[in-house]
């Protein structure tokens, strides 16, 4: 039986604590019930205390267990954490050493959705991939500069490290540790009961690009706000470097130390926020947005824009559109 330990930090999401308690407990009801085998899963809720407000004291959970009273387990998940991180962690310290000590013994660790600021302050991701939810990508990168993270993907696997997206794609994450744990026929099971969409890879379709702006480099806040302002334009690096009176090497460094993009993928980015609002909200067909966008090639437009959101325009159109919902 593997013995699975849901932390219960002060300031966690409570749904992201119930949610995999409820998933893994039903595939024990699934294999008891219908195959007549025993549970697979011994699933407990970890504290630093017995009793753990959350929501400003509004609930409060009762750990089953305290981590000075378990000496290992098998899978750790660490749930997402709400308000300010830092001060989040801060309150969590002592689950780090006991993290690190238990996976030095051979335990898997999974952080959902921001719970991975928690799992990122082990340091036994530094190196490694990691995804969050997309809206904390920027505080990530500042706070955790030496880890890989990849905010399009709705899991990760490092080696028995995992990850998952934001919000309830953790939900995906948990059928992917089902299938590694119990079968693929289990977890089909459990994506039908609980009507998760299985085997979904990105969150990119639900990422909304609001552009690195809480840096101090005011030359490259300039750059970023005629970037967004000049959306039809064909704006050049040269052209960018020239009015800001930077080499154009100077200004591709300085550029991507303060977003995290390059000056072309910004620019891609941007437009493709743009194509995406226009797809939503119009009747537009999508040349006519490509142009809206500055794009005159549909080849380079389509397949930047499918780069980015991992849908094609029409996909994407035929999904958020409300004006096509609402004569469905």
């Amino acid at each position: 039986m593997k013995h699975i330990s849901i932390l219960v930090p002060q300031g966690a999401l409570l749904g992201s604590i119930e949610g995999p308690r409820q998933v893994f407990s039903e595939v024990n009801t699934m294999v008891m019930g219908q195959l007549g085998k025993p549970p697979m899963f011994k699933v407990e809720l970890v504290g630093l205390t017995k009793d753990i407000p959350v929501y400003d004291g509004l609930y409060t959970i009762k750990a089953d267990q305290l981590i000075k009273d378990i000496p290992k387990t098998d899978l750790i998940i660490i749930p997402a954490l709400e308000g300010d991180v830092a001060k989040a962690i801060e309150k969590n310290q002592d689950f780090i050493p006991w993290i690190i000590r238990q996976h030095s013994q051979g335990a898997e660790v999974a952080s959902l959705c921001i719970g991975a600021f928690l799992l990122a302050s082990t340091g036994l991701v530094n190196g490694r991939k990691v995804s969050t939810h997309w809206i904390a990508a920027d505080a990530f990168r500042k706070a955790f500069p030496e880890v890989d993270l990849v905010e399009d993907r709705i899991l990760t696997d490092e080696n028995g490290i995992y990850s998952s997206g934001g919000a309830f794609s953790y939900l995906n994450l948990l059928l992917y540790l089902i299938e590694k744990y119990a079968g693929r026929e289990i977890a089909v099971v459990c994506s039908k009961t609980f009507q998760i969409d299985i085997d979904r890879n990105s969150q990119s379709p639900f990422m909304m690009f609001k552009g690195q702006k809480t840096h101090e480099d005011d030359t490259i806040h300039r750059a970023q706000d005629f970037i967004e302002k000049n959306v039809q334009e064909k704006i050049s690096v040269d052209q960018l470097a020239t009015m800001l009176a930077l080499s154009r090497r100077n200004l591709e460094r300085r550029f991507k130390k303060a977003t995290s993009n390059t000056v072309v993928e910004y620019i891609q980015r941007v437009r493709v926020e743009a194509a995406k609002q226009n797809l939503e909200s119009s009747r537009d067909n999508v040349n006519e947005v490509m142009y809206k966008v500055g794009y005159t090639d549909s080849k380079a437009f389509r397949s930047t824009f499918k780069r980015i959101t991992g849908l094609s325009p029409v996909q994407y159109r035929q999904k958020y559109n409300r004006l096509t919902l609402s004569e469905n």
